[in-house]
């Protein structure tokens, strides 16, 4: 089923709409919340999750892109998942680790609310990341959208781990001077 149709069925308060959700996405969202989530449960929940946030988020929203919508959903509910734990167990994690990387290129801001600045910022991440050579592109999406671990990534690659290290230094050093030059990048 097209995605255009499936929006409908959400339009039309469908109880097909979850299910011929779940059957074209569900694999799909199940791959975001899994490596996020270190406990396949809670994966399974997140996942869960998305599909009653989308049922209740739909009637409002028509989404352009059907898998970004619900991408962006269950990244949402599974960092927030993780986000939990570790304040209960102060545990560490790929999750902590690959935010914490990115926390040097990612302007600071003391209003995070603002959504003006928050989608110019989106925008500019978004224009970057698709005007990277494809290697470079992959490890970017697979480390800070997917939060992959460096050596899930380095054998996907068929590279070493420094490399892909590497990889993600010099791209993330790239990012800032992107955004520093896009004037999104407010010194501390």
């Amino acid at each position: 089923m097209e995605d255009k149709d499936i929006v409908d069925l959400y339009w039309q308060r469908s109880d097909l709409a979850i299910s011929e959700t779940e059957q074209k996405y569900g694999r799909y969202c199940r791959s975001i919340a899994g490596h996020i989530c270190a406990v396949p449960e809670d994966a399974e929940e997140c996942v869960s999750e998305t599909w009653w946030r989308t049922w209740n988020l739909m009637p409002d929203k028509r989404p352009a892109v059907l898998s970004a919508f619900l991408g962006r959903i269950t990244r949402n509910l599974a960092l927030d998942r993780v986000r939990e734990q570790t304040r209960k167990k102060r545990g560490g994690g790929e999750t902590g680790l690959a935010l914490e990387e990115l926390a040097e290129c990612v302007p600071d801001r003391v209003d995070l609310e603002r959504d003006m600045e928050d989608r110019e910022l989106e925008r500019a991440v978004g224009s970057f990341v698709a005007g990277l050579p494809e290697t470079e592109r992959t490890v970017f999406v697979l480390r800070y959208w997917y939060l992959a671990p460096v050596s899930a990534i380095s054998e996907r690659l068929g590279c070493s781990q420094s490399r892909t290290k590497g990889i993600l230094f010099r791209t993330r050093k790239k990012l800032k001077a992107y955004l520093q030059e896009e004037e999104l990048w407010q010194l501390r």
